[in-house]
């Protein structure tokens, strides 16, 4: 390893100053690996590198100047330091890294999430030699090793010590899987508890017959054919007697196994049903804070194919497996009862094939996880891609897609692969086992028959019932894996129905409307109450000690810079996620109070980027109100300006509009999604940025809908043009999650406060684009220049 030309000699934490970026290594001192530090401690971009060595951790900050560039660093070997720790956490698109010692935090670094793989190496590297110290109490030998350090085939990220599990592809902690978990599929199983015996009676009933014809060997070897051998006449009434119940077993054999087969089929295919119902329905419940750490590809996946792989193995492999069992114990007592000598031999090879399962099984189950969440991977880049294939297409990306598709593929193949070497090699030695437990019967038979202890019959039986016992053992061992895979699948499906939503329901709920007040039940009257309200986003305050009060009615314009908490304020109006400091009343009512549902179904909400679904134009603006008759849907698209255009569409309001509208413009979408608001007749009412990528003429039309949507409701409103806040009541100015200023726009622009400074720079920069500014409110994020910032090479992160 190349070693950079040694400086000076650092103390822990003493800044040295120094003109060039190499880090100031000392004779003999080795690194192990870098990061770049892509911001400062203000979220501006700079440039700062944290290097990891077998002796320290240095870390470079630059300056304005870069004589002031410094390096900072801390010894491994300095007592005051000895129980150093590098935490590693991501928020907002934003990375950090801490470094703390016993008495607290020593230093931060923060960077954008493209140099997060490389941060979680570091960390990772940073434990490794911690972990090595503490266990030597001196520095190792080599680190020669810390370059084989394994990484993800998917991401690149390191893998943990001894796991092949990517920290950043799996940021849930994985339980190890247990095949116990199946049992919790009794949950949906017992409805059908009673077709479920009958499928086992059927069951049980059906292997007894397949049990029949080996016994009658004995009497067809013992009393017709040798007999025959030696001599004697062969009784063709006798013989029509055996043949004949070997036929009648053969058919009832089959008659209930036809039975049980499509009884169980049924049955599973229901359970099945169920499972994909249930958690579909879990996963609708629960917040946006549970899907905004998830892939939509692996959620798919989970509900999707591991749904049908467990549906698989009840109706095929769980039937099969219970049908094994039941094969096995009736065949030992079968053989114990003709033989137990005999019977013993046979039963030799079943505690090694005992053995193998139980040691394969634990590789088995924790593979076929992995194997899901790599499919995951998968799934995750076709949900990403074809959504976004007009911009893939925009951008010529389709290569850079495809090797992404190409990566998750050859990872999938990967672990695939590493999974059938255990698989391979378990199958075949099992059927050895069982041809060599044959062996070893035969040899013992033909003894047994030379000491006349046993007939021919008996062994010509016994070889009978030992083809199905093995056959049957044989099946068990493959049915391993399948169970496998369903308990990994399982386990992936529980995970999401064990989740409880930080928005709970009460367990008591209040009827929306109901007064807080003992009076009579009145209609909802879109009172909104802020009181002291906080939001944290982790360990980050979002919102602050947030006082408001919104009249009934009344039309309130939220204003502020790009994070400064304005929809995230709106999110938890709309009980998208709960507060954690305060309280938000709606009519005098702590809104945790009310049911979920029945509190939305009171808000509309415009956004600014209007979802539509894959459907009719009336299905889409019916979509919050399912019973709307045709002539309530005509009249919201009146009144959202949406009915002309609708019409020259070819098959008016039934025309298919393509997934998320594909088919429709901005301005079409945005008026279908304001009729969809209209229709249900909200008393609080949520427009997030409604006409912010629309044109000027199209700005106009949403407006005038806009115009009769507010009427007569409670309206929070979200927007950077001129014209959508002109008939706001008052204005919020907003400014790191804390209310700034509050008034109508004539009286804020006399105050010359922060409104005052974003209103002058809208001015400048509409003077500065060739057009004039209208001189209603706004809510335009203010420049560094605007706000009396001084220009600065940095830019804002």
């Amino acid at each position: 390893m190349q070693h950079s030309p040694p400086i000076q000699d650092l103390a822990p934490a003493v800044p040295v100053a120094v003109n060039s970026e190499a880090p100031p290594l000392e004779p003999g001192e080795n690194v192990l690996g870098t990061l770049l530090v892509d911001l400062s401690p203000k979220l501006h971009f700079a440039a700062g590198r944290l290097v990891l060595t077998d002796r320290r951790l240095l870390a470079y900050q630059a300056g304005n100047d870069a004589s002031a560039a410094s390096w900072n660093g801390w010894r491994w070997d300095d007592p005051a330091t000895q129980r150093l720790q590098l935490r590693h956490s991501d928020h907002g698109g934003v990375g950090t890294l801490s470094l703390h010692d016993a008495h607290g935090r020593l230093a931060v670094w923060r960077f954008t999430l493209a140099q997060n793989v490389y941060a979680l190496r570091l960390v990772t590297l940073f434990e490794l030699q911690q972990a090595r110290r503490s266990a030597s109490g001196a520095p190792p030998e080599s680190d020669a090793h810390l370059d084989e350090l394994a990484l993800c085939p998917s991401c690149k990220a390191p893998l943990p010590p001894g796991s092949e599990d990517c920290p950043v592809c799996s940021r849930e902690v994985q339980a190890v899987p247990s095949t116990w978990v199946l049992l919790r599929l009794w949950r949906f199983a017992h409805l059908y508890r009673k077709q479920l015996a009958a499928g086992f009676a059927l069951t049980l009933a059906s292997t007894a017959a397949t049990l029949v014809p080996p016994y009658l060997a004995i009497p067809l070897m013992d009393d017709i054919l040798i007999p025959f051998q030696n001599g004697q006449q062969i009784d063709p009434t006798l013989v029509g007697y055996y043949l004949g119940g070997l036929l009648l077993a053969a058919l009832l054999a089959w008659g209930l196994g036809w039975a049980r087969t499509y009884l169980l089929a049924l049955v599973s295919e229901r359970i099945g049903a169920d499972l994909r119902t249930a958690t579909f329905e879990h996963l609708l419940q629960l917040s946006l804070d549970y899907f905004g750490g998830k892939r939509t590809g692996d959620l798919m996946a989970r509900i999707g194919s591991e749904t049908d792989r467990i549906c698989v193995f009840l109706s095929l492999h769980a039937l099969d497996f219970a049908t094994d069992v039941l094969m096995i114990v009736m065949t030992a007592v079968i053989l114990f009862s003709i033989n137990p000598w005999l019977a013993v031999v046979t039963l030799l090879p079943l505690p090694f094939i005992g053995w193998m399962i139980h040691t394969v099984r634990d590789r088995l189950r924790t593979g076929f996880e992995r194997i899901d969440r790599v499919w995951s991977e998968v799934t995750n880049v076709l949900a990403d891609t074809i959504p976004g294939i007009r911009v893939v297409k925009a951008f010529a990306q389709e290569g850079r897609e495809t090797q992404r598709f190409r990566a998750a593929n050859q990872s999938n193949l990967k672990v695939n692969d590493r999974l059938n070497k255990t698989w391979s090699l378990f199958t075949p030695t099992v059927s050895l086992l069982t041809e060599i437990g044959l062996l070893v019967v035969w040899a013992f038979g033909i003894w047994q028959v030379s000491k006349s202890e046993i007939t021919v019959g008996v062994l010509t039986a016994f070889i009978a019932y030992i083809g199905r016992f093995y056959g049957r053992l044989d099946s068990m061992s493959r049915i391993v894996s399948v169970t496998q895979k369903a308990a990994a699948g399982a386990k992936r499906i529980f995970d999401i129905l064990d989740h409880v939503s930080n928005v709970p329901e009460p367990a008591q709920p209040v009827p929306f409307g109901s007064p807080a007040t003992p009076e009579p039940l009145t209609k909802p009257q879109g009172r909104i109450e802020l009181a002291g309200i906080g939001f944290r986003y982790g360990n980050r305050a979002v919102i602050r000690g947030l006082d408001l009060d919104i009249r009934p009615g009344e039309m309130i314009g939220l204003v502020g810079h790009s994070g400064s908490g304005k929809s995230t304020l709106v999110n938890l109006i709309c009980r998208f996620y709960d507060v954690t400091d305060g309280a938000i009343k709606v009519d005098g009512i702590d809104i945790r109070r009310y049911s979920v549902a029945d509190y939305r179904r009171h808000i509309g909400l415009v956004l600014q980027e209007p979802f539509l679904f894959f459907g009719t134009i009336a299905e889409n603006i019916a979509y919050g109100r399912p019973d709307a008759s045709r002539q309530d849907i005509v009249a919201a698209a009146r009144a959202a300006h949406a009915h002309e255009f609708i019409l020259r569409l070819p098959q008016g309001y039934d025309s298919l509009v393509g997934e998320r509208g594909q088919g429709l413009s901005g301005g079409e979408r945005q008026r279908i999604s304001i009729a969809r608001a209209l229709l249900i007749d909200p008393r609080i009412l949520i427009l997030d940025e409604a006409t912010s990528s629309v044109d000027t003429e199209t700005e106009k039309e949403i407006q005038n809908a806009l115009d009769n949507l507010v009427q007569g409701r409670t309206t929070i409103a979200i927007a950077h043009r001129l014209s959508t806040l002109r008939k706001a009541d008052r204005l919020v100015v907003m400014d790191r999650g804390q209310l700034v200023e509050v008034g109508p726009h004539d009286e804020l622009m006399a105050g010359r406060g922060a409104y005052w400074r974003l209103h002058e720079a809208q001015v400048r920069r509409a003077a500065a684009d060739g057009w004039v500014a209208d001189p209603g409110p706004i809510a335009t994020p203010l420049p560094a220049a605007a706000a009396g910032v001084s220009s600065h090479s940095e830019r804002p992160a």
